[in-house]
């Protein structure tokens, strides 16, 4: 079947071209999650062969993050109005060509610039991956393909730590993002074949420049303040910008209001269940960075495990994932999201919890047994909360909610990063478990924000 044949498809793309084009999607989201979190291991290195201070290294990290947060949202739009192969496609060249920047660079300011550009390829991808999978997969199968994407993005995440530690052992820093050049051009030369056009545009619709702007602003402003508390910034300085990000956002939100189609998708947060699905994402993502930030410092600080060993006990958690995020791709069919969502957090939850009651002098298995409990009662939730984020939105608004998605994950992440700096400072003798207690306790207000979507129905005409 040609190309054009296969655009026209309304419902789903025919086998085994959606094998294809799935897998085109499931590269293009390996390297752009997993980028977002491998280089921390190796900051300690990057800073002392640049020359640089561990402070200013932290913005190889923050550079990235703040590029994918101002432009996600913006870079959906554009999807929704020029396509999202085409914002996919770019996203991924320029992620791919950045990648070689960013192992050629030769001091911290080049390679900041490169992560900045690299945070933007990644946006682009991250922004409209989604609402492909929505073109992807017939209707009554996009659980299915949620599934895969979940097992993804979880699996990417979990296992960055294990992957930078495998390739650090072998090679120097720069093959950190060497390695994405070769996948990123398998992904591009998938796309290029086999990912279709949107089957769905609305005619004269542009741009809002404006509001892309606004809203670049508010959440950069967002992630500033987070970034300034977890670093100590003096009180009067985050009060202050707490103050103007109220000011900016009130009028961003009643602009955004007014739009037709508005960048920030105030319309689809009007929808009850898409709005309990994203406060349900960006909980579990709060709990889940509280585990997998504070684990490793217990690891390697309270029990004196190497880099190597301690990617190797957090393994199982995305090893469990992998194994329950396509089952409940198929459970969702059967199940009510709300409930397999709540199920599979209470569990995640449990597993925090039992993390935290760790004796004294763990086993390895004391750690490993727990840590697949957490990475099953992620993957349980994950699949059916993404699919429920998509199929209610309009067809013609899968962008805006898929921009959301990703947006409520970065907000996750990040908070929960945040809030683990916090328990360090709250709590310095016992910091990973009052983390681990903490992320339990927002895992069953996830879990409860879940079950309310029981018996709320996805709109007609999603």
């Amino acid at each position: 079947m040609s190309l054009e044949k296969i655009n026209q498809v309304q419902d789903g793309l025919p086998l085994p071209h959606r094998y294809w084009a799935i897998l085109a999607i499931g590269l293009g989201i390996l390297v752009s999650v997993l980028d977002g979190v491998i280089a921390n291991v190796a900051l300690p290195t990057i800073a002392d062969d640049l020359h640089t201070s561990p402070a200013n290294s932290i913005w190889v990290i923050n550079a990235y993050q703040l590029a994918i947060t101002v432009s996600l949202l913006s870079l959906s739009s554009f999807g929704d109005i020029w396509g999202y192969r085409r914002v996919y496609t770019a996203g991924l060249l320029l992620f791919t060509c950045t990648s070689l920047a960013c192992a050629m660079a030769d001091s911290l300011p080049t390679l900041i610039i490169a992560r900045t550009l690299q945070g933007f390829g990644a946006a682009a991808i991250t922004s409209v991956n989604t609402a492909l999978i929505r073109i992807i997969y017939p209707a009554r199968f996009l659980g299915r393909g949620m599934g895969l994407n979940a097992l993804v993005v979880s699996v990417s995440s979990a296992a960055g730590p294990t992957i930078a530690a495998a390739i650090l052992s072998m090679a120097n820093w720069p093959w950190l993002f060497a390695i994405n050049i070769p996948i990123g051009i398998a992904a591009l030369a998938l796309s290029y074949k086999f990912l279709p056009d949107n089957p769905v545009k609305v005619a004269g619709r542009k741009f809002d420049v404006m509001g892309g702007i606004m809203n670049a602003i508010t959440f950069g402003l967002v992630i500033a303040l987070i970034e300034a508390f977890t670093h100590r910034v003096k009180t009067d300085v985050i009060i202050a910008g707490f103050i103007i990000l109220l000011v900016f956002g009130f009028f961003f939100f009643r602009r955004e209001r007014k739009q037709e189609y508005p960048l920030f998708p105030v319309d689809l947060l009007k929808i009850p269940i898409f709005s309990l699905s994203i406060m349900t994402s960006i909980f579990s993502f709060i709990a889940q960075m509280l585990a997998m930030v504070s684990l490793p410092f217990f690891l390697q600080g309270s029990l004196g495990k190497d880099e190597v060993a301690t990617g190797l006990l957090l393994t199982p958690w995305p090893l469990t994932t992998m194994l329950f995020a396509p089952l409940a791709g198929v459970l969702v069919e059967k199940i009510n999201a709300g409930i397999l969502g709540g199920v599979g957090l209470l569990i995640f939850a449990f597993g925090l919890f039992m993390l935290g009651e760790l004796p004294a002098n763990p086993q390895d298995i004391d750690i490993i047994w727990r840590m697949a409990i957490c990475g099953a009662g992620f993957g349980l939730f994950q699949t059916p909360n993404n699919s429920t984020i998509i199929s209610s939105a309009p067809k013609e608004r899968s962008g805006g909610a898929s921009g959301m998605l990703g947006t409520a994950r970065l907000l996750g992440q990040t908070s929960g990063a945040a809030l683990v700096a916090l328990m360090f400072r709250l709590f310095p003798g016992d910091s990973m478990n009052a983390s681990l207690y903490l992320g339990c306790g927002v895992a069953v207000v996830a879990a409860i924000v879940s079950m309310m979507r029981i018996g709320r129905t996805v709109p007609a005409g999603s």
